[in-house]
């Protein structure tokens, strides 16, 4: 029987015990010991690691067997294995966070059918390998999903139907929506963290960065600071309160990867702040809509909670229709019979539309916002340059001119019919005009041509900061 070592770094990690094949020696011996390093290998006296299935973050998961039971059951034993590189209060709240999956797993698992339920929880001590220092080492035991993630399921069958999505999106929508009733938020939703057994259910898979939700003040989901790349919301990256909209906000970028076939950089247009990926599949409107509002920056624009989405993915039929009045029923002949009444049964009304995806206000980034602010700024620079020039200088038409000028540029801008290359085409091109204008004109010397646009750009970004600033102040506040 191969046994394999869980001590990080273990040169020789895999051990062959022939002995062991023999059952009634395997349940009966008291402990094997890695013939490289001297890890103890049959771990809390039961589990005994068969092979290495991943690693990463802060841990290392193997495939093991129970030997306490009859038909040596799989588990899943995960070892505690933070980087070498961590800090004191890293380790400590990697220490937590693994702690934290065991007591998540304890709660949650028996009670739900689609989350791992958590078998054993356990220190090991041993003697360092080429150290006399004792090093101690944890331990979680799960119950063994036999499948496929969703990633290499990605990987091998290629880009997932409506359908399929729907189905996924479903399914853990009903998981999240028992996780956040009992005060949970899983944080680190994606594709590989979600696996599809032989049977085709689905399980949520690594509570590793899990977040309990507290009442206590200042203390509401605040973000540890762990997260997946790509799939974590804007509130969780910056370490800001985290809430069951940042799962759902998780689960969307899950479903778009799902898809497209493509990682999030390549659907995240972080130019201009927003999810670029409806032109490469093929999806309804409801399912498009459902994705985007839980796609939204800000949590308050996403949805509140798993149930208000699964509503909307499977609206309930309205209400058969009855009639309010029964027809007339037909005449008594000779023969005295009961009069039959037939109602006629009422046509099955159809399931409701889906509701149209509203029309939203274009999104800006704060660079997008500066960067429009000092290209309006240069252009009414160079227009009171301009109009100076050529009609003198009358105040009102000068107000006029340049206010109405000054609105059509914030409407394109607004509605991005002006945007990074028409704003520097723009730009050159007034820039020339102005140049001409001045200089066989009655305007300003060509220093002042270059340096007023410039410095009215520079006021309007001032400007605009300062009120972007404000902005950010009330809204945190109020």
């Amino acid at each position: 029987m191969k046994i394999h070592c869980t001590r990080p770094g273990c040169p020789r990690p895999e051990n062959l015990f022939a002995d062991l094949d023999d059952k009634t020696i395997l349940k009966t011996v008291q402990q094997k010991y890695c013939t490289t390093c001297g890890m103890p290998l049959i771990l809390d006296g039961r589990y005994l690691p068969e092979r290495l299935l991943g690693q990463g973050g802060f841990g290392a998961a193997f495939l093991a067997c129970d030997r306490r039971s009859p038909a040596l059951r799989k588990c899943v034993v995960k070892l505690f294995q933070p980087a070498n590189d961590l800090s004191p209060s890293e380790l400590e709240l990697a220490l937590q966070l693994f702690e934290r999956e065991a007591v998540v797993l304890d709660r949650l698992g028996n009670q739900h059918p689609q989350i791992p339920n958590l078998l054993a929880y356990f220190p090991l001590e041993s003697s360092g390998w080429q150290s006399s220092q004792t090093q101690q080492f944890f331990y979680i035991v799960q119950d063994y999903i036999d499948g496929q993630d969703l990633e290499a399921e990605l990987d091998t069958q290629g880009q997932f139907s409506e359908d399929g999505v729907r189905e996924v999106l479903e399914e853990i929508l009903n998981v999240l929506q028992f996780v956040h009733d009992e005060d949970v938020i899983h944080r680190d939703i994606k594709p590989s963290n979600i696996m599809r057994d032989r049977k085709g259910r689905l399980y949520l898979l690594d509570f590793g960065a899990v977040k309990q939700v507290t009442q206590q003040a200042n203390k509401l989901g605040t973000s540890t600071g762990i997260f997946s790349m790509g799939f974590a919301p804007p509130e969780q990256m910056q370490g800001h309160s985290v809430f069951p909209s940042t799962d759902l906000y998780a689960l969307a970028v899950t479903c778009i990867v799902l898809l497209t076939g493509k990682y999030p950089k390549e659907l995240y247009d972080s130019h201009n702040g927003r999810w670029n990926w409806k032109d490469k599949t093929q999806v309804s409107d409801s399912l498009a809509y459902i994705l985007d509002k839980m796609l939204q920056s800000r949590p308050s624009d996403r949805f509140g909670s798993a149930e208000q989405v699964l509503k909307l993915l499977n609206p309930l039929p309205s209400p058969p229709q009855v009639p309010l009045s029964t027809p007339k029923a037909q005449p008594i002949s000779s023969v005295s019979v009961q009069p039959q009444i037939q109602i006629p049964s009422p046509a099955p009304s159809p399931s409701p539309a889906p509701p149209a995806p509203p029309t939203s206000s274009p999104s800006f980034s704060t660079i997008n916002l500066l960067k429009g602010a000092a290209f309006t700024g240069f252009e009414i620079a160079l227009l009171r340059i301009a109009v100076n020039g050529l009609l003198g200088g009358s105040l009102p038409l000068l107000a006029l001119i340049v206010g109405g000028t000054f609105g059509g540029l914030i409407f394109a801008q607004y509605r991005r019919w002006i945007e990074t290359k028409e704003q520097i085409i723009l730009a050159l091109i007034s820039l020339a005009i102005v140049i001409f204008i001045s200089t066989f004109g009655q305007g300003i010397p060509l220093s002042g041509v270059i340096i007023f646009p410039i410095l009215g750009a520079l006021g309007c970004v001032a400007i605009t900061t300062l009120f972007r600033l404000i902005y950010l102040i009330l809204y945190r506040f109020l």
